[in-house]
């Protein structure tokens, strides 16, 4: 431990979006203390000169990655990096006694055939057995006995928590699933990408990866297919919307049978009723990403479609937060046994 009280931990690859959003949120956090931040660009420059955001928070400089000398100051390791790079790392990481928090999609997929089908060559594929999934308001438990969480995407968050009640309960057809998602920019990442840049994100509106091309899938129908005890195949729209932060996603499915307003709020309510961090629309309410920015927030709201049978779920979180770091803290807390929202309970930003 890095004092009696606080547990000491490490960011490999904090000058991404969720890398910084992890800094600023563990450099407020009362019971852990922020001893490494690694980034190959910016090694030697201090945090607070690259992202001014954090002077006076964060007085750390970024460091090459030396896994090695990380694991020998930090007892729980974040990899906020891309995917194929979090396994590499994570092996040394494990092998010297630490826990792991991979932001990446790297320990996602509990089949290595399906990671390599969407994905790339598994270099790590002996550590998936043991991977948690971490999705706190399904593997709570699970997660606090882990030694590696895999932190889940920001769009399969949003998808899963809106439709689990449902289809633990059985009450939609399983193979009439359709997602359409619509994200902020970050949710691209910080590189410099022409498809990203203001000029060409501004005053519009695009989907992108149509057809069943998005690599959320693999993840998005694992999950729903423990829900539902059998595959389940979806149809997912991702959209680009002209936003910083945030994600609303709207869902469909075909109800299998006559059940009222009142019946679909109660398995909500039974599922999500002492959860700190989804917050339960009345029925006909409507989520807007507004109301979660800057939050770990999920906000849920729900309408039945009686003239097609349908459920429509709607569902709004912000990307970087519940979505990726905030999460990642959440399941930090968890895992140390610390109240679980221990620096993650503030409102959102409005406006």
């Amino acid at each position: 431990m890095s004092s009696p009280e606080k547990v000491s931990v490490a960011i490999i690859g904090a000058s991404g979006y969720t890398g910084v959003e992890l800094a600023r949120l563990l450099s407020v956090h009362p019971l852990a203390q922020l001893v490494a931040v690694t980034s190959r660009q910016y090694a030697g420059q201090r945090v607070a000169k690259v992202f001014p955001s954090l002077r006076g928070i964060c007085d750390l400089s970024f460091e090459e990655p030396d896994i090695a000398g990380i694991c020998g100051r930090a007892e729980i390791i974040f990899t906020a990096v891309p995917h194929k790079t979090a396994m590499l790392v994570a092996p040394q990481i494990l092998d010297a006694g630490k826990k792991l928090i991979d932001l990446s999609a790297d320990f996602r997929l509990r089949d290595a055939a399906i990671y390599e089908q969407w994905y790339e060559p598994h270099s790590a594929a002996e550590y998936l057995v043991e991977a948690v999934y971490g999705l706190p308001e399904l593997y709570r438990d699970e997660i606090r006995k882990a030694r590696l969480i895999a932190n889940p995407g920001c769009y399969p968050t949003s998808i899963i928590l809106g439709l689990a009640p449902l289809l633990r309960a059985g009450v939609i057809d399983a193979t009439t699933i359709i997602a359409d998602s619509k994200s902020g920019t970050s949710g691209a990442g910080r590189g410099a990408v022409i498809s990203s840049l203001y000029c060409e994100v501004a005053d519009g509106f695009r989907p992108y990866k149509v057809g069943g091309v998005h690599r959320h899938i693999p993840e998005i129908e694992q999950e729903l297919g423990q829900l539902h005890g059998g595959a389940v195949t979806i149809t997912f729209t991702p959209h680009l919307l002209p936003v910083s932060r945030g994600i609303l996603s709207t869902i469909y499915a075909h109800l299998n049978k006559e059940v009222s307003t009142e019946r679909i709020a109660a398995l909500y309510a039974d599922m999500y009723g002492q959860e700190q961090f989804v917050r339960l629309l009345p029925p006909g309410g409507i989520p807007a990403t507004q109301y979660v920015r800057g939050s770990n927030y999920c906000d849920i709201g729900f309408t039945l479609d009686r003239r097609t049978g349908r459920i429509i779920v709607m569902t709004a979180i912000d990307n970087i937060v519940k979505g990726a770091s905030g999460q990642a803290i959440q399941n930090m807390n968890l895992l140390c046994g610390f109240p679980e929202d221990t620096a993650l309970a503030a409102p959102a930003f409005f406006p």
